[in-house]
């Protein structure tokens, strides 16, 4: 009978450190963040910039900017209006912007958005969950 260079006692933590290390590198290969930015990002560029762009592009991108507000892009939004920032990233209870499409805005601004009719209920839900979720869009 051929003697192993493994001992019966070696050989269970050898297998361990093997199963280890092949943990780890999957750990390594599959990282959770950038994949749920990219659904972030997805969310953004297919759900919500579509509601914008029907909803509030006439009077907040490009050239026009009312109340200061431009909300096509990134860096634009974040800024926010003349009233100061619309959106707080991960705490829509706090960011005025979803008061405002709730038609619920401040006693001392009480202006609805979009002003003529309100936005769908499913709508105003993509928005809120994608600011929840960290407002991430494209730069």
């Amino acid at each position: 009978m051929l003697k192993s260079r493994w001992s019966q006692s070696a050989m269970p933590v050898a297998l361990t450190c093997v199963g280890a290390l092949g943990l780890g590198a999957t750990a390594l290969l599959w990282q959770p963040r950038p994949v749920a930015a990219q659904a972030n990002t997805d969310l953004y560029v297919k759900t919500v910039q579509p509601i914008f762009a029907n909803n509030c592009y006439r009077c907040h991108a490009g050239e026009n900017h009312r109340g200061g507000l431009q909300i096509d892009t990134k860096a634009r939004l974040l800024k926010g209006g003349k009233d100061g920032a619309v959106i707080v990233p991960g705490h829509p209870e706090q960011s005025l912007l979803v008061a405002l499409i709730r038609h619920e805005g401040p006693a001392d601004d009480p202006m609805p958005m979009p002003p003529k009719s309100k936005i769908s209920d499913a709508d105003i839900a993509a928005v809120t969950a994608w600011i929840k979720a960290g407002a991430v869009m494209p730069d």
